[in-house]
């Protein structure tokens, strides 16, 4: 086991950074060696205060605006990104961090399978970070795990398949403001629509991501993708601690997708998220039926929740991306995520 601890840096201190400083303070083998955020109310500020947590180190963890800063004075091995949702503007900041010679893993959807909708820039990202000698990994329970990474797994035990359908129903209320917004809780159905209209509003991000990822992990072409989204409508108010709707606005969104492969397979998503679906009438649940021989069908209930999920899965996939050859990856191409309870530095490969 190396003797060095694995420096650690967090670029975005929201829900999911946040959480992910929490986990990471109670790992063995880990020093969170540097945190940046641009909210002016953390700025300045000890994490240890923000978070309510004693600090089991022999330094302090202020938060820095300046990224080129903390990177020069923190010196991470590994930058854990928490900002963006696509590829196009994550880029810039996983270039940077790179170009440092450190490893990142990214919350962004997109960056899950980033050659499903932005496949120059993950060539780019390939490239520069062999040249650095770094991994990149994006990641997150979905996409990343739930609606594709576990129904690869699942179809493993197969001896041949012709369809999958995939089905997420989970809760929206642990994430942070950034998908409030992406998701359009608390507007009304009018504005909804209108921003649907004009393609200004997100809603679940990754379902191309998640398609192709399975396609290619099967060894299969996607011939063809088609994805729909309708807004939820809450009968009673609602509020979660970053999103609020009122009675009769939008709460969540119910996504579908489909994605024709080579052979005839099918794909079927479907991803209704809303914050405190309890108050619907709802029950959250993850559900994978693969059709074939033998048929697979799993059920989780009530969900793998959506934030711990997240937060979780991107620290326990430091270890694989430290011991990964250089270069952009994606989970089909890492080992199996598990839960790391003893100490970090024991998963990393010494020569």
């Amino acid at each position: 086991m190396r003797q060095e601890k694995i420096k650690i840096a967090i670029w975005g201190f929201g829900a999911m950074g946040s959480g992910m400083a929490t986990m990471i303070l109670h790992k063995q083998g880990t020093d969170l060696c540097g945190v940046c955020d641009n909210y002016d109310g953390y700025v300045g500020k000890s994490i240890f205060s923000l978070l309510n947590l004693n600090n089991p180190y022999d330094h302090d963890v202020i938060i820095q605006k300046d990224i080129m800063s903390m990177l020069e004075t923190a010196k991470p091995e590994i930058v854990l990104l928490a900002t963006d949702s696509f590829t196009k503007s994550a880029f810039p900041k996983i270039k940077l961090i790179i170009e440092h010679g450190c490893h990142v893993i990214s919350t962004a959807e997109e960056m899950a399978y980033p050659k499903a909708n932005q496949p120059e820039l993950a060539e780019a990202i390939d490239q520069i970070a062999k040249q650095n000698k770094v991994t990149v990994l994006g990641t997150g329970v979905n996409p990343g795990m739930m609606m594709d990474l576990l129904a690869i797994v699942l179809s493993g035990v197969m001896t041949d398949l012709t369809k999958f359908d995939i089905s997420r129903i989970n809760s929206l209320s642990p994430f942070g403001k950034t998908v409030m917004e992406e998701q359009g809780v608390g507007l009304s159905q009018a504005e909804f629509m209108n921003k649907l209209e004009n393609k200004t509003i997100a809603g679940h991000v990754g379902f191309k991501e998640s398609a192709m990822m399975i396609a290619d992990a099967i060894g299969l072409d996607m011939e063809s993708f088609h994805q729909t989204m309708a807004p939820i409508i809450t009968e009673v108010d609602r509020s979660s601690k970053y999103g609020f709707a009122a009675k009769d606005d939008v709460c969540g969104v119910n996504m579908k997708a489909q994605a024709k492969l080579e052979n005839n397979i099918d794909i079927n998503l479907h991803h209704p998220q809303q914050i405190e679906p309890q108050l619907g009438g709802v029950k959250t649940g993850d559900y994978i039926r693969i059709s074939g021989s033998p048929e697979v069908n799993m059920a989780i209930t009530p969900e793998i929740e959506g934030g711990l999920g997240t937060i979780a899965i991107c620290v326990n996939m430091i270890p694989h991306v430290i011991n990964a050859r250089p270069g952009l990856k994606t989970m089909i191409d890492l080992p199996v995520p598990r839960a790391i309870i003893g100490d970090m530095r024991k998963l990393i490969e010494t020569e």
